[in-house]
């Protein structure tokens, strides 16, 4: 038998970051707690910024009556010369019964002391307040709060508390709380709690006190309000998703209006005051033409039925805070970009400050500048002299605008700043782009560096906070890595894979090192293999077989990686790899790192010479890539194959067994010139 359960938990305005975070763990933890309690059935979770809801349809009223059945000790063990041993007794105990009690069963063929009850299944009333309790303590928010004499802590104060089974209320304390048939509505409809008095009038009670429930219907009513917006107004709202939905999780009754600010602070960069109405204000910003426009669009949680003093209000605030931004641009465009000051900031500790920082990255920067001139002379038309020159000059004002003002008061805006305050001072292109270009890629799938010189810069901070960290012993382990090395590699191989950029990996380490202290170079040499390893969409025994093969030039592993990952996903692939197989095994007794000398002419047979001559006109070909090259050597099966059924490759004569080796190992040697075919796993 089920009936409806409306549990609601009122709370002082949740934060809207932390909520989100765990929304989905929310909903997984009343799940177990239902399964744990053997009450399992459908519910929902709903959240206001005021409110924590559960609804079920259809909630059994009472725990299914079970059969407990224990195994307990063998009978020989439990009772000894007619009486109970403390094994038999113990088992006893466990059951709550005289061992008179126990009876016998059969378990895998020894007899064993047993145990059946009947066990009532608990009334679903008694259990709320218990299972209530263990949901709430299971929220992990993060930051906690304890309100009045209490101990118990909580993300924000328990003010109100329903738990309704049908048409009972169900008595439960929770923080203080007890549980009534009470809600609050929007506070500027009545401050009064109002009595709900039945589960299905409890959404119409909160609709008439302008407290909308679902989130999904408070995002439509917001984006039906943008749309209206567009459409009236001849404009495109960025539609932030992560800002939509806190503006979700903060409204109870959301409005969207639309409101403007002085054009002249246009003058700022676009980024400044989007960061500025989204960080700060939760305003969407508004585009005309595909420019931002003098205009934002602000979601009110207020009840009026004029909301102009609404939007003047909002654009009382915003002003303040965009003069604000104009003067610390106008300030720093007239200080101009500088170092000055980076020699007092500290980096981390063992690696001085950042201007030391800056000293090693140009000295990495011009080795790659070195390794890819060709590259960027026929890019950017200029000389050698240009683009050191050049080089020096990104690297130098890479970290320039950590003084200025501006990133003083929005530091996300990093890089961003000095892309804009060298732009406008004058400096090269080339300076400026890589300037703003220097984190990329932030993330996974993230946007790259748009050229092969950002992409120097863009390494050489990256190289240089591996090595520096490596080389004072601050190496990630586990899932623990606070300066985000793994996701540093991860752009490294995007980008020297994206360009073709010849990067080889223990000469790279091996180059650089001895401008840091002494370390274990082949730590970090094996951490970038690690991260390659995973971060490339393959099997992971290509990507091993291509490790195997001693490959340490980043383009390369990830083009091999490529091709052979593509032969071996074929669905034949497994059928024919038996034969590659084989001669993977009989290579593991030659010495492959020797001479491998075949001679024709003491070939006996015709597989034999057939095999020869296949190989032979495969290694020869001029192949595009990878795949061509290795698809020509998968092709020689059915040479293989005839060579396996006709030859004794072991055979009896010295001379004959290493010629008939020599060619197998020779086979064996150009597929590891690509990959080591011997970690295949299909």
């Amino acid at each position: 038998m089920t009936q409806p359960l409306l549990i609601e938990i009122g709370v002082e305005e949740l934060p809207a970051v932390p909520l989100l975070k765990i929304l989905k763990t929310i909903e997984t933890s009343w799940k177990n707690i239902l399964k744990d309690r053997m009450l399992t059935c459908e519910f929902t979770f709903l959240y206001t910024p005021r409110r924590l809801v559960l609804m079920h349809e259809a909630m059994p009223l009472k725990q299914a009556d079970r059969t407990i059945e224990l195994m307990g000790p063998p009978v020989q063990a439990a009772i000894r010369d007619g009486v109970p041993t403390k094994a038999g007794e113990g088992f006893a105990r466990k059951c709550g019964v005289d061992f008179a009690e126990l009876g016998r069963a059969d378990n895998n063929g020894r007899e064993v002391l047993h145990f059946t009850r009947e066990e009532k299944g608990a009334p679903t009333s008694d259990l709320l307040g218990a299972m209530i309790q263990e949901w709430i303590g299971s929220m992990a928010f993060g930051k906690m709060m304890r309100w009045g004499a209490r101990s118990e802590e909580f993300i924000r104060p328990v003010r109100w508390l329903q738990v309704r089974l049908g048409e009972t209320s169900v008595p439960v304390e929770l923080l203080g709380t007890i549980s009534d048939t009470q809600t609050h509505v929007h506070r500027m409809a009545s401050y009064d709690p109002i009595d709900v008095p039945s589960i299905a009038a409890y959404e119409s009670v909160l609709a008439e006190g302008a407290v909308v429930l679902r989130p999904e219907v408070r995002r439509a009513m917001i984006e039906a309000d943008f749309d209206a917006i567009e459409a009236a107004a001849g404009v495109t709202i960025e539609r932030d998703a992560e800002l939509l939905a806190e503006v979700v999780a903060i409204t109870e009754n959301p409005k969207a209006l639309l409101g403007t600010f002085d054009p002249m602070f246009l003058e700022l960069p676009p980024e400044v005051i989007i960061t500025s109405m989204k960080e700060h204000q939760r305003y969407f910003p508004v585009f005309e033409g595909g420019k931002l426009t003098h205009k934002f669009v602000v979601v009110s949680n207020a009840l009026t039925d004029d909301y102009s003093k609404v939007i003047a209000g909002n654009e009382r605030v915003l002003k303040p805070r965009l003069a604000d931004g104009l003067f610390f641009y106008r300030n720093d465009l007239a200080a101009g970009l500088s170092t000055e000051g980076l020699d007092k900031v500290q980096f981390i500790d063992g690696l001085g400050t950042l201007a030391d920082k800056i000293d090693r990255e140009r000295r990495i920067a011009i080795r790659l500048l070195a390794l890819y001139m060709d590259r960027l002379e026929a890019d950017t038309g200029k000389s050698p002299a240009e683009l050191e020159q050049l080089m020096d000059r990104a690297i130098t004002l890479a970290k320039a605008d950590l003084m200025s003002e501006m990133v003083y008061e929005f530091t996300e805006l990093q890089g961003l700043m000095g892309y804009y305050y060298a732009q406008a001072l004058g400096e090269d292109p080339l300076v400026y782009t890589a300037i703003k270009e220097q984190y990329m890629p932030v993330g996974e799938g993230a946007e790259l560096p748009s050229s092969i010189f950002s992409s120097i810069v863009a390494m050489s901070i990256k190289l240089d906070t591996l090595l520096g960290l490596f080389s004072v012993g601050k190496i990630p382990s586990g899932s623990k890595d606070p300066f985000a090395l793994r996701r540093a590699v991860n752009g490294i191989v995007r980008i020297v894979s994206e360009y073709d950029l010849d990067l080889e990996i223990d000469a790279m380490i091996a180059m650089l090192a001895p401008n840091y202290d002494p370390f274990e170079t082949t730590r970090l040499s094996d951490f970038i293999l690690e991260r390659i390893n995973k971060s490339l969409p393959a099997n992971p025994s290509v990507i091993a077989a291509v490790l195997a093969s001693g490959e340490r030039n980043i383009p390369a592993i990830a083009q091999k990686v490529a091709a052979l990952d593509a032969i071996v996903g074929d669905e034949t692939f497994s059928e024919q790899f038996s034969t590659f197989k084989r001669v993977a095994n009989i290579s593991k007794d030659i010495d492959l790192d020797g001479a491998l000398t075949i001679d024709p002419a003491r070939f006996e047979t015709e597989a034999e010479t057939a095999l020869y001559t296949a190989y032979t006109h495969a290694i020869a070909g001029d192949y595009p890539d990878y795949r061509a090259r290795l698809e020509a050597l998968f092709g020689l099966k059915p040479d293989l194959d005839r060579f396996f059924d006709d030859v004794m490759v072991h055979a009896e004569e010295e001379a004959l067994r290493h010629n008939r080796q020599a060619l197998i190992g020779s086979i064996y040697r150009s597929f590891r010139e690509i990959a080591d075919i011997k970690e295949i796993t299909v």
